[in-house]
């Protein structure tokens, strides 16, 4: 079975194709760098960021792993 997981929490956005559980084909991680001038992370901010960065990391890590979202 190959999975796509999605992780979104605090500031960094990751997205990884895994096969069978075990075996990470891609994984993908987006940085945050907009909470640099605030001196923390600010979560509106932070929800906003992920949103923007979700669907080219998760291109990128299908595209990695040769695979289409209709195969995970």
């Amino acid at each position: 079975m190959r999975i796509l997981a999605i992780e979104t929490s605090c500031d960094e956005t990751a997205v990884a194709v895994v096969d069978d559980g075990r075996h990470i084909v891609s994984n993908i991680v987006a940085s945050q760098l907009a909470h640099q001038d605030t001196g923390g992370i600010v979560p509106e901010v932070a929800a906003r960021e992920h949103l923007r960065a979700l669907d080219g990391i998760t291109q990128q890590a299908l595209n990695e792993a040769g695979v289409e979202l209709r195969a995970v």
